[in-house]
């Protein structure tokens, strides 16, 4: 939050409460007493500029995204991938159909195997079952 607030701008609702989000969740982790948080959101609920508004929350570390946040953010990077391989689909099969109209014969479709054998891993990606630590790991055996 403090590094995309401009110390000198006024700032609207939407970063008062993403600063008041901050200091719940401070409050939630044990990072900020009852009576901290109480202060720290009356004074966020005050601030007028991005400088008042990072100096409440300066202190405090982001909080760790929410698994339904994380699941968004894989299925977008997994969605990004087949854009990858539907432009990999799109430049071999432009080289195949090239070379057949080179060679004036329908040729066996080669791009069929590396288009597979990289679907067939994305697949898998979806399918096989996460890890239940941050980097994929399971917990201990």
């Amino acid at each position: 939050m403090n590094d995309r607030l401009d110390p000198a701008i006024r700032i609207a609702d939407r970063e008062r409460d993403g600063a008041l989000e901050l200091l719940a969740a401070a409050l939630a982790e044990g990072r900020l007493d009852a009576q901290e948080h109480a202060r720290r959101a009356r004074q966020a609920l005050q601030a007028r500029t991005g400088a008042e508004l990072a100096a409440l929350t300066a202190d405090l570390p982001a909080p760790e995204p929410s698994a339904r946040e994380r699941d968004r953010k894989d299925l977008r990077a997994w969605l990004e991938e087949w854009r990858y391989w539907l432009g990999g689909a799109v430049i071999m099969s432009a080289i195949w159909g090239a070379n057949c109209v080179r060679k004036h014969e329908l040729t066996s479709y080669w791009p069929l195997l590396p288009l597979g054998v990289w679907a067939a891993v994305l697949v898998a990606i979806a399918v096989w079952p996460r890890g239940e630590g941050e980097d994929g790991e399971k917990g201990g055996s």
